[in-house]
This record gives C-alpha cells, sequence and structure tokens, in this order.
C-alpha cells in the first residue's frame, strides 16, 4: 500500500482510557521494582493506549500506527484500588508520523506525562517483514545477513 491519504489524522483528536490498579499491575508483578503501587509500564502500556485508541477511528483500511519513541515521567504512585485515566492528544501529524502528548491523572493529581511518536504503516506489510527477519546472531556468531527494518 502507497502513502496513506493527506490530513487523514488532525491535530488535537484526543482519547481517554481509564484503568483500575490490580495486584497485576503493581510493580511488584510487572518485575519493574519492589512496591505495590501502580507500575510504570504499566503507565506507559496505559498511555499507549490512548494514543492507540485516538487513531483508531480514521486509519485508512489495512494500516495500524506502531510506537517509535516514548518520553514519560511518572511524577506519583498509585496505590491498588484507586483508577487513573490517561489522556492522549494528537499534537502533530508529519507525514505517517504522529506525536501525542499523554497525560495519566488520578483525579486533579497528575501520575504521568509524556510524548508518544507513533508511525503509521501498512499492517500486512510490517508483520510480514518482522517475521521474515532472519534470526538475530548469537554469541560467536557473524553478524552479517541481518536486514533491517
Amino acid at each position: 500500500m502507497g502513502q496513506p491519504p493527506e490530513n487523514v489524522f488532525s491535530p488535537g483528536t484526543t482519547a481517554r482510557v481509564e484503568l483500575t490498579v490490580t495486584d497485576a499491575d503493581t510493580a511488584q508483578a510487572v518485575g519493574s521494582g519492589d512496591v505495590p503501587v501502580l507500575g510504570t509500564p504499566r503507565v506507559l502500556a496505559l498511555a499507549e493506549a490512548a494514543t492507540v485508541a485516538a487513531t483508531a477511528t480514521a486509519l485508512p483500511t489495512g494500516m495500524t500506527t506502531v510506537g517509535t519513541r516514548v518520553e514519560l515521567d511518572h511524577l506519583a504512585a498509585t496505590p491498588v484500588g484507586r483508577t487513573v485515566a490517561a489522556v492522549a492528544r494528537l499534537t502533530d501529524v508529519d507525514g505517517r508520523r504522529l506525536t501525542f502528548d499523554v497525560v495519566v491523572s488520578e483525579g486533579d493529581l497528575t501520575v504521568a506525562q509524556g510524548r508518544i511518536e507513533r508511525l503509521l504503516v501498512d499492517r500486512h506489510r510490517f508483520v510480514e517483514r518482522a517475521f521474515d527477519r532472519l534470526p538475530a546472531p548469537r554469541a560467536g556468531d557473524s553478524p552479517s545477513g541481518n536486514r533491517a527494518l
């Protein structure tokens, strides 16, 4: 598939997703620490889910977005049982590159904030290329033969 149609996405598009923190979402459970509060990897997953939701209804047929860059500040701890919401706002569209500002909050408290970039890709081609690559070399193997994405 060629370039997607121009102006498929417009800056200002937003989406909101929520998560009620469970034991499975804690830093202890996800291996990012030893405290029983919302783990940073789960905060990031929630923020990414908001960016995906912001693009879902406008995606051209056969296209998807993939994450390419994340800047995230995790600012406050969230205990089990509390609900956090991530809001993603599309701030810039540069060809296939989409840039989002994301805020994760618990009520009026900002839990995390940052920026996430996603790239618009042809779903079939992306998956095909990922599975078509040669296996990564092991220690002692020659690194030749690997193909870049």
